[in-house]
């Protein structure tokens, strides 16, 4: 007798349903066409890369890509047209970027050489300078008996009227108070303070500076002291009446010396020119103004008059 399922599975209380055969074949199939293309394509790419490399430049297939080329060139023209203005405003950010820093670049670069330029020209000028007060030092017109040391001109005290300068030499360098103090063109002033590695030189233009003098064209004699300004800088003092000043004459040091007493400057050191002379019935003496040769306004090196049998030279 055969088996009624339908009954037992009615006993059973449960609905069993048979699975989709016909789903799984359609998946199946789909994807085994998807790989036959695939395969298809992969394989045509490879005839064609082949033939591509055995043909000449005028085969089938050439004449095929070279109308594939045909045909997409005006797409390619247009796209290059649409994308070219990015490409512009990639490429002007890029270069607008690297100006910047190129600019960057160059001005450190021209802050650096401005700087080397200075210093060289610093170097040069200072060089200049000491080789002409060593060719003073050197020459007929140095004062006998004196040792010339160089020392540049370190500061200038502060205020309008300080007439002073600071030099870097002192009493190690065997400087001395009151030690006569010139340039290669004249007189400059005395040392009025010295310290171990300074000194303080006081300037012929200072109000308690002075300078006993005389007039090389016509042997008058004076005092040369402080002017009235700066069109005026010195004066020659004490001139009587009756002595003979020109403008355009020459003034140095007198350098006199007796037994006990000596000038403090030798004898001979240019100190400046006459620049006018004046004379009047009440005045008791002859004015005089002179122009120093020495700039005393721009000092950058001196030399400091040692006499060379002082005893207490440092050593």
């Amino acid at each position: 007798m055969p088996r009624n399922r339908t009954a037992r599975t009615a006993v059973l209380g449960v609905s069993v349903r048979r699975p989709a055969e016909g789903k799984s074949s359609t998946r199946t199939t789909a994807a085994m066409r998807r790989r036959l293309v695939v395969g298809g394509l992969v394989l045509l790419s490879l005839v064609l890369v082949t033939i591509s490399f055995r043909e000449d430049g005028s085969g089938p297939l050439a004449s095929v890509q070279n109308g594939a080329a045909a045909v997409l060139r005006p797409f390619q023209v247009a796209a290059d047209r649409v994308a070219e203005p990015f490409r512009d405003a990639y490429g002007w950010s890029n270069s607008l970027l690297d100006a910047r820093s190129d600019a960057a670049r160059l001005e450190k670069e021209n802050e650096l050489l401005r700087q080397q330029v200075a210093e060289r020209q610093l170097a040069l000028r200072e060089n200049v300078t000491l080789r002409k007060l060593l060719a003073y030092r050197n020459g007929p017109r140095f004062p006998e008996g004196y040792a010339g040391l160089a020392a540049a001109v370190i500061s200038r005290p502060a205020g309008a009227y300080a007439q002073a300068i600071v030099i870097a030499a002192g009493r190690e360098d065997g400087v001395r108070t009151d030690d006569p103090v010139v340039t290669q063109d004249g007189l400059v002033g005395k040392v009025s303070r010295v310290s171990s590695r300074t000194s303080r030189v006081t300037l012929l233009t200072d109000d308690a500076s002075a300078a006993s003098a005389l007039d090389v064209e016509t042997q008058a004699f004076g005092i040369v002291r402080s002017g009235d300004g700066a069109r005026a800088p010195l004066r020659l003092d004490r001139v009587p009446k009756e002595a003979r000043v020109a403008i355009d004459d020459t003034i140095v040091t007198s350098g006199w010396s007796s037994p006990r007493l000596s000038s403090l400057y030798p004898r001979g050191i240019r100190i400046g020119r006459v620049t006018s002379v004046g004379r009047t019935d009440t005045d008791l003496y002859t004015q005089v103004q002179v122009t120093p040769f020495a700039d005393l306004s721009s000092l950058e090196a001196v030399l400091v008059l040692i006499p060379v049998d002082r005893k207490d030279l440092a050593r």
